[in-house]
């Protein structure tokens, strides 16, 4: 992919995010693809069943975006989520993601955040707490993997 595809590609991803269409984010993902944030670890379809669960279950859900970099197979995105957690707590959580594309498909997504802000939003007092420690972490990340459905694996320290 030439930076121009490579940056439409994106645009597709993140508008399709910003429609709550997670079948559509999904198909964007190469059968081998993985994907990390600091609450997930997923491999192959799991990555889908991810976007999908999440997008579904979303309340007040809003997303804006910037694509910082476009180059050959690869692109920087610099995006905000805005939703209510659990349908009650107000989440605005700051996101960079970095993606790698191989034969038009997402093969590798590394999206970074700070775990003990969004934590302390989402979670209110325990989040606030305990955020910073990477055993909290690793509990918010096997509650969500149950909560989707997912298979269970360990959350990026």
């Amino acid at each position: 992919m030439n930076p121009s595809e490579t940056r439409a590609a994106l645009t597709h991803f993140y508008d399709a995010f910003a429609r709550r269409d997670g079948a559509a984010m999904a198909a964007l993902y190469a059968p081998q693809a993985n994907f990390e944030d600091p609450v997930f670890r997923l491999r192959g379809p799991d990555i889908g069943r991810m976007w999908i669960g999440l997008t579904g279950r979303a309340k007040g859900f809003g997303i804006s975006y910037t694509i910082s970099q476009a180059e050959s197979d690869r692109g920087t995105v610099e995006w905000t989520a805005r939703y209510l957690f659990a349908g009650r707590r107000p989440v605005v959580n700051v996101i960079l993601s970095e993606i790698t594309f191989e034969g038009g498909k997402i093969l590798e997504q590394v999206d970074r955040f700070d775990f003990p802000r969004w934590a302390a939003q989402a979670l209110g007092l325990p989040g606030s707490l305990f955020g910073r420690f990477a055993w909290f972490r690793r509990a918010v990340s096997r509650r969500a993997m149950r909560q989707l459905g997912l298979a269970a694996a360990p959350p990026p320290v």
